[in-house]
């Protein structure tokens, strides 16, 4: 009996050290939030509302209205009125390049700037000449999204949510496994949040307000909720608003989209930092599909390899793991291709392009 004691209370503090090891490997394990906002240029982002667009009747209809809530005279505190988050808090504690008015630039290394190409290369690391339009065909690549869901460990750990309704084919949905939730796609499952169902029927009951593209509201709260029901440790969010309202020639409401897709990302912070499995714990990284024209003027509504410019992007980071260097001022190169290495980092995945490596200078997981 003694013998058999032993054994037993044996079994039970390795079985404890087991669970302690499980528990401390899922609160170190990494938890990344991938962003995107639609064809949102680097200059608003780094200079604020555009002067002659503010102005321009052509492209506002209350000027100023629009004026009152978004200009000033100075260009560092007009991009603070537009993206109060990233440049009081994320400026920060994060890391933001691709100002090229001081020598920090990012380009895409595909060589059609538009959504399909762009998101591809954000998400696979490398520009594909095949895929050289937006339909709806599922990619031949392989994305970091399916790289990371195909570890045993984050299995059914992996989401993604956009507005646009070809996400699923750019992440190739039936082949990886992993859930999308993109267009005018509603919640599924059967453990469903209150607020998930009433996202639902809410849905279903609203104007849509282009072809292919929903609110970003709706993606965005899809997404919050999935977080707090599911504890994904890689999610990406797709917000498009950015590029219909600019391809509309509304500046009004593109800078009102990025202006709220502002308070999204501080809002989904706030959410990570009071839940207990992100908290501290949590790297997010935000950048955009391509860039748009500026000269001439109305190139601002366009992008296209025919664009000069649209090739023109730019990243931040924060959180875990990223060196909080501020606004990144000195000359350097950066490419989209280098995101999805980035992430590969965190994750200690290879990809299979040799030569591309992460961006931020992070600090070891």
């Amino acid at each position: 009996m003694k013998e058999k004691l032993k054994i037993l209370v044996l079994l039970a503090l390795l079985l404890c050290t087991a669970g302690q090891k499980l528990i401390a490997q899922t609160e170190d394990s990494p938890k990344i939030v991938l962003i995107t906002l639609d064809g949102f240029r680097w200059q608003e982002l780094f200079k604020g509302a555009d002067a002659e667009l503010i102005s321009n009747d052509l492209y506002v209809k209350h000027p100023n209205q629009l004026k009152d809530v978004f200009w000033d005279d100075n260009e560092f505190e007009r991009r603070k009125k537009l993206l109060p988050f990233v440049w009081n808090s994320i400026h920060e504690m994060g890391q933001i390049h691709g100002n090229r008015s001081v020598g920090s630039k990012m380009n895409l290394t595909n060589e059609h700037w538009f959504s399909y190409p762009g998101y591809s290369e954000i998400l696979t690391g490398k520009a594909d000449e095949r895929i050289n339009s937006n339909d709806k065909i599922n990619n031949p690549n392989t994305t970091i999204l399916e790289r990371v869901h195909n570890q045993a460990e984050y299995k059914g750990k992996v989401g993604a949510f956009g507005s646009w309704d070809v996400f699923p084919f750019i992440i190739n949905e039936e082949l990886s496994g992993i859930e999308v939730n993109a267009g005018f796609e509603i919640a599924e499952g059967v453990d469903l949040t209150e607020k998930e169902k009433f996202l639902n029927d809410l849905q279903a009951k609203i104007p849509k307000p282009w072809n292919s593209v929903r609110y970003d509201a709706f993606t965005h709260y899809y997404a919050l909720e999935y977080m707090k029901r599911t504890h994904p440790h890689l999610i990406y969010i797709a917000y498009g608003e950015t590029d219909d309202f600019a391809h509309d020639g509304n500046y009004e409401a593109y800078l009102n989209a990025a202006h709220t897709t502002d308070s999204f990302i501080k809002e989904l912070w706030e959410f990570t930092q009071s839940d207990s499995f992100y908290r501290g714990n949590t790297t997010f990284i935000i950048t955009t599909d391509h860039g748009r024209g500026t000269e001439p003027l109305d190139t601002w509504r366009s992008h296209g390899q025919n664009i000069p410019g649209a090739d023109q992007v730019w990243v931040i980071a924060f959180g875990k793991g990223v060196r909080p260097l501020g606004e990144i001022k000195t000359k350097e190169q950066l490419f989209t291709n280098q995101i999805a290495a980035s992430i590969a980092e965190f994750f200690k995945l290879e990809l299979d392009q040799s030569g591309v490596g992460g961006i931020f200078n992070f600090i070891a997981y």
